[in-house]
């Protein structure tokens, strides 16, 4: 088969590779119809994630039709529709009987395109399948589901759940790229009074616009002055930093009220400055999380009863052996105006790459 091969910083191709098989008997092997691109995915090509080693096929999120399992697998047979989520869970150890499985210490947490080969190929094999694939729903399309693999459970458990969005809240999303605009939408699951979207690119803003967000700001435009004039003074009840950057994280902390939420969403590779000195006394919480995927199947139901506006975030199509003209579209997406890359599913037009 063919796959998305990693081979060191900024080298990465779509080339032969040897065809998975069933490992251990709670293996399943995938024919691939459907993945995507994640900002993580960028990080590994950069050269950000050290622990990927040269050969391994890169990808945590796809959709597609079970072809093989181990004798142990009892919740999927051979051609299942499945969604193949970013997580895999052993689901015996302590952390995963909790239901963090991010945490799993049994062989799982996020391995796919991480510790073993993942899902960007034509075929892949998924350890522990009873927990890490899911029977579709006839409702629910590749396209809608691939995003159910990790971006929404990530905006879900991380941002909403994690910042205890409640009604009537005034909820601040630092960040309007995919997991931004995706907890914009699970956020209103819980008729908060108002969504504002904190970012710099206005396509992005207008995205937060058509996804609910009541209003916009400019993160170059005193973001904090808005929120401060549309809450008396007080702050935002929940802030969710979807960037993962230090100046963004520091930003949250700035426009929390005194016994808010500021939940921590965005993948941050330099160090952030903690401003205990202010922060100690407003009763002020902090979360920070991977996601555990726990609520897929919550969120698979309310995709297929027509709840999540998943494939309004899908940008661009492509086939699967254009993966890496999807790759240049996705790290270009201030020239291309790229949100969600989504391989297999039906092709949508290509905004050219702008030269360097």
């Amino acid at each position: 088969m063919k796959g998305y091969v990693f081979h060191g910083p900024g080298q990465a191709a779509w080339e032969e590779v040897p065809d998975p098989d069933v490992q251990d008997p709670t293996d399943a092997v995938v024919r691939v119809d459907t993945v995507t691109i994640c900002g993580t995915d960028l990080h590994i090509l950069k050269g950000d994630v050290p622990e990927v080693r040269p050969g391994t096929v890169l990808g945590h999120e796809a959709v597609g039709e079970i072809v093989e399992v181990g004798a142990d697998v009892r919740t999927v047979q051979p051609g299942d529709r499945v969604l193949v989520s970013c997580i895999s869970a052993c689901g015996r150890c302590r952390f995963c009987r909790e239901g963090m499985y991010s945490q799993c210490l049994g062989g799982g947490g996020w391995i796919l395109g991480h510790h073993v080969d993942g899902t960007q190929a034509e075929f892949v094999r998924v350890p522990f399948a009873d927990l890490s694939v899911h029977a579709m729903p006839a409702a629910v399309t590749n396209e809608d589901a691939v995003l159910l693999a990790d971006i929404f459970p990530t905006a879900y458990e991380v941002g909403v759940l994690n910042g205890r969005v409640r009604p009537g809240d005034t909820v601040v999303v630092v960040g309007a790229g995919p997991v931004g605009l995706a907890v914009i939408a699970t956020a209103r699951l819980f008729a908060p009074e108002r969504v504002i979207a904190v970012d710099l690119a206005p396509a992005r803003l207008e995205a937060a616009r058509k996804l609910g967000a009541e209003a916009v700001a400019d993160a170059r435009e005193e973001p904090e002055q808005l929120v401060a004039d549309l809450t008396g003074g007080f702050g935002a009840d929940v802030v969710v930093e979807a960037v993962g950057v230090p100046e963004t994280f520091e930003l949250c902390t700035r426009m929390v009220r005194p016994g808010g939420r500021v939940a921590n969403a965005g993948v941050h590779g330099r160090p952030a400055t903690l401003h205990l000195e202010e922060l100690w006394i407003k009763n002020v919480t902090i979360t920070t999380g991977l996601v555990d995927t726990r609520t897929t199947p919550t969120l698979l139901k309310m995709a297929a009863a027509g709840r999540l506006p998943a494939s309004q975030l899908i940008t661009h199509t492509f086939p699967l052996e254009r993966i890496e003209e999807a790759y240049d579209v996705f790290a270009h997406a201030a020239e291309t105006g790229a949100l969600k890359v989504v391989l297999g599913g039906p092709q949508r037009e290509v905004v050219p790459v702008a030269e360097a």
